[in-house]
């Protein structure tokens, strides 16, 4: 959705009641490989996957507002710490809410160290792409929203460890509503037996 934003696209939004039992009709014909939100129909055609439907968006809106850069080297430094959030974040920020003991003590550091390295990439740049809120920007945003309940569930605290990356979150703000987030965590505890 951030990226349909700023692009300035009008689209419906349509929300998954419960995604994790009863998975609509919709999103088992649009995504039948993975079965998971989110997905992206444009002209009746499935794009899925969060990073490529950012990528997706920016090259068919290519004329408003670019995310990546036209600089190859600089497009794929942007497309590389997107597929380093993607991939490290989501791992790690699962293992705050899912584990106990020694793993989960571990699993906090490792995040807060994940984050100091997201913080050092972006210094004292006001966004990840310098002056312009861009590709990495939107990836991680999308993250942003997951904090409250990996340090709820996780008894942590991101900010004492990570202020720089906290302001530019908070300048940025997701659109996603963190008391959903954590709600959506409290379900997938139960459903996985985790206590």
């Amino acid at each position: 959705m951030v990226a349909l934003e700023e692009k300035g696209v009008k689209y419906e939004y349509r929300s998954e009641q419960d995604v994790m039992k009863n998975k609509s009709a919709l999103l088992l014909e649009m995504n039948p490989v993975h079965k998971k939100i989110p997905v992206l129909i444009h002209n009746g055609k499935p794009v899925c996957e969060s990073i490529i439907q950012i990528q997706y968006i920016d090259e068919v809106w290519s004329d408003k507002n670019p995310f990546l850069p036209s600089d190859p080297y600089q497009k794929a430094q942007a497309l590389f710490w997107a597929d380093f959030i993607d991939k490290k974040l989501y791992v790690c920020g699962r293992k705050t809410w899912a584990t106990k003991g020694e793993e989960l003590e571990a699993a906090k550091k490792e995040f807060i160290e994940i984050l100091k390295t997201l913080e050092s990439e972006l210094g004292d740049k006001h966004y990840f792409g310098g002056d312009k809120f861009g590709f990495v920007d939107i990836v991680l945003i999308g993250f942003y929203s997951w904090f409250p309940s990996y340090q709820k569930f996780g008894n942590f605290s991101i900010e004492p460890e990570c202020s720089k990356l906290m302001d530019w979150c908070k300048r940025c703000m997701s659109l996603a509503d963190s008391e959903k987030v954590t709600g959506y965590v409290l379900e997938l505890k139960k459903l996985y037996g985790i206590e």
